[in-house]
């Protein structure tokens, strides 16, 4: 479906594309939120500053299960910051959002750079700034984070690893645990 909505929506203007998917997200239905966040995907190179606050409108108001959350931040959020890495410096002040799913989603945005082994510094501090979150979706964003960010950078995540000890939750260090060398895993147990 997306698709075939992508050929017609092609053609639009930005402003009238935005207005098509917000309308999809806000229904509250499912189906429809996937397919804008699908549709949206088509558009990635396009996505920018204007974007990236479109994205985050979305969460805070729309976003109410983790799909939706991952969808957005995973693909939409991390295309902005792909295509303009500035915009990553303002995830860190969502870490303390009452909202659960912005708080995930400054986590998941940067799973893609992470991977790419950048942005290490404000990783660290995003989840830094999460460990003490009770939320298991957030703890395990988190973690899902750090492990791809141990993949690119091990040293570094090790080191924070250290310097945080007991703080680190138990769900994070399993889920990190998952990409380690068994020599790490046994530090961090």
């Amino acid at each position: 479906m997306a698709g075939e909505a992508y050929r017609e929506v092609k053609q639009w203007p930005p402003a009238r594309r935005n207005t098509l998917c917000t309308e999809l997200l806000k229904s509250g239905l499912n189906e429809e939120g996937v397919l804008a966040i699908y549709l949206y995907q088509r558009f990635q190179k396009q996505c920018a500053a204007c974007e990236f606050r479109l994205f985050a409108r979305w969460v805070e108001r729309y976003v109410d299960n983790w799909g939706w959350c991952d969808g957005i931040a995973h693909y939409l959020l991390s295309a902005a910051i792909a295509n303009q890495p500035e915009l990553a410096r303002l995830l860190p002040p969502w870490t303390a959002s009452r909202n659960r799913w912005k708080r995930r989603a400054a986590a998941v945005a940067l799973v893609h750079e992470a991977r790419r082994g950048r942005c290490t510094g404000l990783i660290l501090e995003v989840a830094r700034r999460m460990l003490p979150d009770t939320d298991d979706l957030v703890r395990k964003a988190v973690g899902w984070l750090l492990k791809e960010a141990y993949v690119a950078r091990p040293r570094e995540v090790m080191a924070f690893l250290r310097s945080e000890g007991k703080n680190v939750p138990r769900l994070v260090v399993r889920i990190i645990g998952e990409k380690m060398t068994v020599e790490d895993r046994l530090q961090v147990k």
